[in-house]
């Protein structure tokens, strides 16, 4: 998924104030594009949290009815030095990049796209959606890996049943009470976690965490709550610091469907720009310059080329007035 905002903050991340215990970040609406565009609740990058682990960037959206919306509509765009983690509830939506990726995204599958050096792709909702709804996440890339080639990667996790949960780890590995450990193969450039938790009217889940990762719950579907206290509204994100060993999980009378997600702090400054990750305003402005002149168009260009039906590319908005700097 884009950034589709023409006037795009300045995202400074990876040197957040430490915040002790627990804090729950509020969603803020964001339009993916045109007046009849659909809405997304994002809560990454926020004030005073920019990133929980790598994962620096946390679309919510849906349920949505794309005879009212026109459901996803984003056409070629650039990224670097990110992987996008594409998650669904329900729908589909189709996938092209410049590595030759040409994929679908449906519930349950996991859909990673690393940019690495460069890469550009499209989303597009298919017509045999009727409602979209799902999650769209990014992680940064550390030092070591901004420059690794662009790939692309499909994974089918198998989900886990205990008593009224339904757990599925798509990045990572997860301890359960009873000392299962579900994992996923897909080899990450920094430790990560990312999971869906599904749990029925009433029914409480106990995981294991690492000490050493921060986590974050989102609240998809339900009411939640979380070691006995903090309750959680939809689309609203909680943050644990490092240090608990274990999160009790608790759905309400309606169930509860969650987004885990977890990792240790980056440790590296990074700059968020539209749909760029730098760690200096001269990569940032390097990137832009380098994706106005190809577009998408150009096979041997940074960027590569998408075989995209039916649209142009998205181009960047201009460089705000103000140099791009990391800060502590």
């Amino acid at each position: 998924m884009s950034d589709l905002d023409i006037t795009p903050d300045e995202r400074v991340c990876g040197q957040d104030a430490t915040h002790p215990g627990s804090s729950v970040i509020e969603p803020r609406e964001v339009p993916l594009g045109g007046p009849r565009a659909m809405t997304v609740r994002r809560t990454l990058p926020a004030r005073g949290r920019s990133m929980i682990g790598a994962w620096c960037f946390l679309d919510h959206y849906g349920p949505d009815d794309v005879a009212q919306t026109g459901g996803m509509v984003v056409p070629p765009h650039p990224h670097t030095a990110l992987q996008t983690v594409s998650w669904l509830f329900s729908g589909e939506i189709e996938h092209r990049d410049s590595t030759g990726a040409h994929a679908m995204v449906v519930p349950g599958e996991l859909n990673l796209m690393t940019a690495g050096h460069g890469v550009c792709h499209s989303e597009v909702s298919t017509a045999r959606t009727t409602v979209l709804h799902g999650v769209q996440l990014w992680t940064a890339l550390p030092a070591d890996a901004v420059d690794v080639a662009p790939r692309f990667e499909h994974f089918v996790p198998e989900p886990v049943e205990r008593d009224g949960a339904r757990v599925s780890v798509f990045l990572g590995s997860l301890r359960l009470d009873d000392g299962t450990e579900v994992s996923s193969p897909v080899v990450t450039h920094t430790p990560l976690l990312g999971a869906e938790i599904r749990l029925e009217p009433g029914a409480s889940l106990e995981i294991g965490l690492d000490r050493g990762f921060e986590h974050g719950v989102l609240l998809d579907r339900g009411a939640l709550s979380v070691n006995g206290g903090c309750t959680l509204a939809r689309s609203h994100l909680l943050h644990e610091a490092p240090g608990p060993a274990s999160m009790l999980l608790t759905a309400g009378e309606a169930g509860a469907d969650v987004i885990l997600l977890g990792g240790p702090p980056f440790g590296e400054q990074i700059v968020m720009w539209w749909n760029f990750v730098g760690r200096s305003h001269e990569d940032i402005a390097s990137a832009r310059e380098q994706w106005q002149a190809e577009l998408g168009h150009d096979p041997e260009g940074r960027f590569g080329a998408v075989d995209h039906p039916g649209g142009e590319s998205l181009p960047a908005p201009a460089m705000p007035g103000l140099r791009l700097k990391p800060r502590a």
